[in-house]
């Protein structure tokens, strides 16, 4: 089995962390095979994890090193496409239909480039076809709008407001009914809290102290196994050189492991200093063992929660829709469909290119794309 990132292996000194039933000893309890069980299960996720880190590591080498300039080459043939379309518009010959479909396609075409880098020629283009806005509204109608709008939103618009500048009266007042909400739910948040507050019962007031002894406790026994550690490879007690610097590193992966509370990567130093631990975790405590299968959960779900964000990156960076199954195994082999269908798409805009030479050629072409 491959060593993890961290550093840890998931055997240690030929003994898994887990409890093992030995000759004559009784059967293991409910609380030891959950902690085999969230042991196995931590083991599983972390190696899911591990594998989608170089997943990833080799689909965005690849991504950068292949399809990013073939989706660069589809750009730059497609701002040709829109320029050689603005060069036609003009010429003698079109209907007023085609003229209309030319402008349409122009900037349906320029408006994603535009969204994702600067291009002044570009704009310029897209600028010329953009729809014209309509005659201005006379007074009278402006003054009659903004009273419907003060009375559907019961806002003062005062008279600062140019009710001919559409984006800005919408700002306005998303922003006052923004503001306005917001201090209705403080209100409420308040009133809610002082309720809650008064009839809180000794009853509630008893669960949130057995809470917070519970947290106590489920810190101080991860601080109890990384005490013990320390104490076994403080490395100022060890004479042996090759020793010291052994012990020095273990004590640096103590440390972040419990700086992260990482009860797991504790138990597997605690293994690997000491082999002969595996008694001691066999023999644990029930209490002790409950408060360790509380700690194992929370670094289950934390795992689980990781490899969830990492895959919804994934499907967000590269567009794939959440219906389509993904996995460390098969992302690479998306990347690859995907460089697929953009040289696909790159013969496809040269020919197009190519199409629009002339008047003429725009009409045939527009009548195979309506084919």
């Amino acid at each position: 089995m491959n060593r993890h990132k961290d550093g840890f292996d998931p055997l240690i000194g030929g003994n898994a962390v887990c409890i093992v039933v030995t000759a004559g000893s009784a059967p293991l309890t409910p609380a030891q095979k959950a902690f085999n069980t969230l042991i196995k299960q931590i083991e599983t996720q972390r190696e899911k994890l591990s594998a989608w880190e170089i997943s990833l590591s080799n689909v965005q080498q690849k991504y950068h090193r292949e399809l990013a300039p073939l989706i660069e080459q589809t750009t730059d043939i497609t701002i040709e496409i829109v320029h050689r379309l603005d060069q036609v518009y003009d010429q003698k010959g079109l209907s007023k239909v085609e003229r209309s479909h030319i402008a349409d396609l122009i900037i349906d075409l320029a408006g994603p480039i535009l969204a994702e880098r600067a291009d002044e020629r570009l704009q310029a283009v897209c600028d010329k076809y953009q729809p014209i806005d309509p005659d201005p509204l006379d007074e009278a109608e402006l003054a009659r709008m903004k009273t419907l709008l003060a009375e559907m939103t019961g806002l003062d618009l005062g008279d600062d407001i140019d009710m001919s500048r559409s984006d800005d009266v919408l700002r306005y007042v998303q922003e006052h009914m923004a503001a306005q909400a917001a201090a209705e739910e403080a209100v409420r948040a308040a009133k809610a809290a002082h309720q809650a507050k008064r009839k809180k019962s000794t009853k509630q007031t008893a669960q949130a102290q057995k809470q917070q002894a519970e947290v106590q406790q489920l810190s101080q026994s991860i601080r109890e196994v990384y005490r013990k550690l320390a104490s076994a490879l403080h490395p100022d007690r060890e004479p042996d050189p090759v020793e010291r610097m052994r012990k020095t590193m273990l004590m640096q992966r103590a440390n972040q492991a419990y700086g992260k509370g990482n009860l797991f990567q504790l138990l597997e130093l605690q293994l690997e200093l000491e082999p002969i631990d595996q008694v001691t975790l066999t023999h644990l405590g029930e209490e002790r063992l409950l408060r360790y299968n509380t700690i194992l959960k929370e670094q289950l779900q934390a795992l689980a929660a990781e490899i969830n964000q990492v895959e919804l990156n994934f499907r967000q960076r590269f567009g794939i829709s959440p219906a389509t199954r993904l996995s460390p195994a098969t992302a690479p082999r998306l990347l690859v469909q995907e460089i697929s269908a953009t040289q696909q798409r790159i013969i496809m805009l040269k020919r197009d290119l190519a199409d629009l030479r002339d008047v003429k050629a725009v009409k045939s072409w527009f009548r195979a794309m309506r084919r």
